[in-house]
C-alpha cells in the first residue's frame, strides 16, 4: 500500500511499514510544518493513505471528499514504548487491506471505519 505518514508518526513506524513492503512517504522529512490541508492535498495527488495521530484530519477528510484511492487512519492509542511503536502500528495496519476510501479510527481492541464521501478533484 501507499502511505503518507503524518509528521506525528514515529520514525520506527515508518521504518517498519517500509520493511513490510509498503511505499511510505513521511511528512516529517519531506515537508515538516506543512499545513493539514497541504498534507491532504499531497495524499490526494499521490493516491496515498494517511496514518496519523492528529484528530483534525477527521473533519478535513469529510470536507475534502477524498477520492477512493485515499484514506485516513487515525490512531487513538496510547503511544507504545519507543522500541515497540513501529511494530505495534505496523501490526494494526496489517490487520486490514481496505484502508483506502475510508476514515478509520484504530483504538485498543477495535477499528471503526466509515466510507468517505468522494467527489471529483
Amino acid at each position: 500500500m501507499r502511505f503518507l505518514a503524518n509528521e506525528n508518526m514515529p520514525a520506527s513506524a515508518v521504518v517498519e511499514l517500509r520493511a513490510a513492503g509498503h511505499d511510505v512517504a513521511w511528512i516529517r522529512i519531506d515537508a515538516p510544518g506543512a499545513s493539514d490541508e497541504d498534507v491532504l492535498d499531497r495524499a490526494i495527488r499521490e493516491n496515498r493513505i494517511l496514518p496519523t495521530f492528529d484528530k483534525d484530519f477527521g473533519e478535513l477528510a469529510w470536507r475534502y471528499g477524498l477520492p477512493a484511492t485515499c484514506g485516513v487512519v487515525l490512531f487513538r492509542l496510547s503511544m507504545p514504548a519507543a522500541g515497540n511503536a513501529g511494530a505495534s502500528i505496523t501490526v494494526r495496519i496489517a490487520e486490514r487491506t481496505d484502508w483506502a476510501g475510508h476514515f478509520s479510527i484504530v483504538e485498543p481492541g477495535r477499528t471503526r471505519m466509515r466510507v468517505l464521501p468522494s467527489r471529483p478533484h
